[in-house]
Order: C-alpha cells, then structure tokens, then sequence
C-alpha cells in the first residue's frame, strides 16, 4: 500500500447506547505510515471509537474502512487477522509467563502454530527470532526471562505492545499507552513508539500533550462525540476552538 493511500476511513460513524448518543457522525482518516492522536476531554468517546474500529461495537450507523473493505462490525479476532492490532488502557498480559513466553505466544498464534508435547516451543528457530526481534524492539531485551509480575509498570505496558506487535499489524491501535507511568517510563515509551512505527500506522488515545506533540503527524479533536478539529500539530495547538474546549491556553 503506497504511503498516500488512507489505511483506514471512519466514515459518518455514529453510536448510541439505548438511545444515549455517545458519537455523532464522526469522520476522518489515516495513510499508511501514519501517527494520528486522538485527543479530547474524558467523555468525548475515545475509547468508543477505538472499540467500533476495532470490532468491539458495531457501529449505530456510518462505516468502517479497512484497506479498502468495508468491516463494519466484523469482530476483533477478524480484524487481527486483517491487520490490526490493538493495546489496552489496563495492561492485559499473562503475569506468570516470562516476557519471552508472553511474545512467543502471539507469535506463534500469528503464525497458526499450536503447542505440542513433542515439539519444545524454543526449538522453534523462527518463532524464537522473531521473538527476539520484538522483545529488542520495545526495549526488553534484557528482561526476556523474568516472570511479567516482577517486570515495572511500564515494562508491562510495554510488553502488551510487544504483544500487539506480534500480529504484525499494519495499523496499531494505542490507548493511552503512558497512563500511569513516571515522567522516565513516558519518555521511554515515546522512544519506543517512534522506533515501531516504521511503515506502521498508529492511531494513539493520549492525555498526555507532551506525547501527543512528540509522536503525532495528525490530531484530531473529538468533543462531545464528534471531531471538532483536525490537522497537524501546529495548527491544533493554535487553533482557538480546540483551546478553548481542551487544551486551554497554557
């Protein structure tokens, strides 16, 4: 896919949950390659939306777009299985398997492969350098054969991005992936975004402005269930809409 083309087009999305309308005709899009954050006051619909690309929600009304195809309501495994990949606001990885287990899971999953009694997973040798790749990726490394419930927060957060990596998505969904972590373990974190993106393209729920001026080529605005703003940072950080409703002039 050529890096001009739009990976993904939310189109007129809409959704109401028992006549409470939570988002109201909401557009915009995302080209290969592309860092887009959504910003927004809590209760604008962020992880709403989030959910109805990601095939959580289907949505009240409108369209979802994925590499030309329309996958309005298709469900999460299909959409892994397309191309998207997903992390969550509360890190959801397995506490009991080492960094290295948790990676070669995915992996293999991506891969079709399934356990057996007879074939001992680290003899694998592309599975395990594929492993390997990633872990180096997100900056763990070193910490491969810990147990995850002794790794920090933020190698946590950063493990269940390994993990989202290990589809292979063209698209990465991130939700807001330095909530609760130091002010190091952001700047960690954004390094670490920067080095996945490659061809990649992400789109990143973030309240933290620093990350989202660091990391965006394009932000969009979401208030009261619709986009109110969208363009490149400088114009978002100087339009007097989006002061005015979120960023204030700070």
């Amino acid at each position: 896919m050529n890096r001009s083309e739009d990976i993904l087009q939310v189109r007129d999305v809409a959704k109401d949950f028992s006549g409470l309308p939570v988002l109201k005709s909401v557009n915009f899009s995302v080209k290969q390659g592309e860092r887009h954050a959504i910003i927004g006051p809590n209760g604008a619909g962020k992880t709403t939306l989030f959910n109805i690309i990601s095939g959580k929600y289907k949505p009240s009304a409108g369209e979802i777009i994925f590499k030309g195809e329309s996958v309005s309501g298709k469900p999460p495994h299909v959409m892994t299985r397309k191309g998207m990949g997903r992390s969550f606001q509360i890190t959801n990885v397995f506490l009991e398997l080492t960094a290295l287990e948790n990676i070669r899971a995915g992996v293999r999953c991506r891969h079709g492969l399934r356990y057996s009694f007879f074939k001992k997973p680290e003899n694998a040798t592309a599975i395990n350098r594929k492993t390997t790749e990633i872990l180096e990726l997100v900056g763990l490394a070193d910490v491969m054969d810990k147990t995850v419930s002794a790794l920090s927060y933020g190698q946590q957060r950063a493990l269940e991005i390994g993990i989202t990596l290990s589809t292979e998505p063209e698209l990465i969904l991130l939700d807001e992936p330095t909530a609760g972590m130091t002010r190091e373990e952001t700047v960690d974190t954004i390094g670490m975004v920067d080095r996945i993106t490659g061809d990649r393209a992400i789109i990143i729920i973030e309240h933290d402005m620093d990350v989202v001026f660091s990391l965006a080529d394009t932000i969009s605005v979401l208030h009261y269930g619709t986009i109110l703003a969208s363009g490149i940072p400088d114009e978002i950080r100087n339009d007097q809409r989006v002061k005015d409703a979120y960023l204030g002039e700070g």
